[in-house]
């Protein structure tokens, strides 16, 4: 089917992975994002990548933030990472909404992809769900100057500063678990299965769709309460 018979609805799925949903009341109305596949930051992707384009993600929060119809943020993850400032943009813009959110991580939602998962108000993860948290290097290549391994421990901080500030992990422990060396046999880094994830301190809660919606529509009601 071509763009032209699709509904606008269809078409923010298509190209985006969005779309708004509200529940069968109609008193919540729900903004839901997808964070699949890789993290497309300033140059795009090969042709055969599932990606996320920031350039896409960052215009549309702003004009949910700017949208008085719309009650909370549904964001979905199964991405391997990508661009860090990509992603770390995105994460802030995230963290920085005024409506409530909530994050689900399915997959995996690796690299990068943690403080995406960490930036909502609360944080789900299934049960088979992963999370890789490994340190920050450049396309596999060993760092072969000072001023390069500074930079990197710079952008390195600022992942954990974030990650620390959004969820209940310590900066110290986050930082081991990104440079263990007894996990990943050819790699520096650890892999966190579903439960793992929450006992680190990562993500609030294991569970599903049905636990994230149902999270969401409560932090509504208790922000409009709020409001009176």
């Amino acid at each position: 089917m071509g763009q032209e018979g699709l509904t606008q609805k269809e078409q923010e799925i298509e190209e985006l992975g969005q779309m708004t949903l509200e529940d069968e009341s109609g008193q919540h109305k729900i903004h839901l994002l997808s964070i699949i596949g890789e993290v497309e930051g300033h140059e795009n992707a090969s042709g055969n990548s599932k990606t996320t384009k920031y350039d896409h993600v960052l215009p549309k929060l702003a004009e949910i933030e700017d949208d008085q119809s719309i009650d909370g943020l549904l964001v979905l993850l199964n991405t391997s990472g990508g661009d860090v400032d990509a992603g770390l943009a995105i994460a802030e813009m995230i963290a920085s909404l005024s409506m409530p959110s909530v994050s689900l991580v399915l997959g995996g939602s690796h690299s990068i992809g943690v403080p995406l998962a960490v930036a909502s108000d609360y944080s789900f993860i299934v049960p088979t769900g992963t999370m890789m948290i490994h340190p920050v290097r450049m396309s596999g290549m060993v760092i072969g100057t000072a001023q390069t391994y500074e930079y990197f421990n710079m952008i390195q901080d600022r992942i954990l500063s974030f990650v620390e500030k959004h969820s209940k992990i310590a900066y110290g422990q986050l930082k081991r678990l990104m440079h263990n060396t007894e996990m990943l046999t050819k790699d520096l880094g650890t892999v966190l299965v579903g439960e793992q994830a929450v006992k680190e301190g990562l993500i609030d809660e294991v569970g599903g769709i049905r636990e994230a919606l149902k999270k969401l529509h409560k932090m509504i009601e208790a922000k409009q309460q709020a409001m009176g």
